[in-house]
């Protein structure tokens, strides 16, 4: 399976996509856009608000709407940022 952001499920196969610890050291987990410095960059985004934040997305690689939603629906709990909610 290929590396996912563990928050928005981009692919991270590029590691310039990788967000950013603390102490400066790359996250293998979190992407640049949802993890800096070793904090979330929207700590409190809901599943809900982060699957509407992602659909625009994935219209824009060719998925409908709808489609995008159902699939952001299924996957989006399987990572780790969202497994206890």
């Amino acid at each position: 399976m290929k590396k996912v952001c563990q928050n928005c499920g981009m692919p991270l196969e590029d590691p310039s996509l990788l967000g950013s610890e603390r102490n400066g050291s790359l996250s293998h987990d979190y992407c640049i856009y949802c993890y800096r410095n070793g904090a979330f960059e929207q700590p409190r985004i809901t599943i809900d608000e982060m699957i509407e934040k992602c659909i625009p997305f994935m219209v824009a690689e060719g998925f409908d709407k709808e489609k995008a939603r159902q699939m952001l629906s299924e996957f989006l709990p399987r990572l780790h940022r969202w497994r206890s909610h």
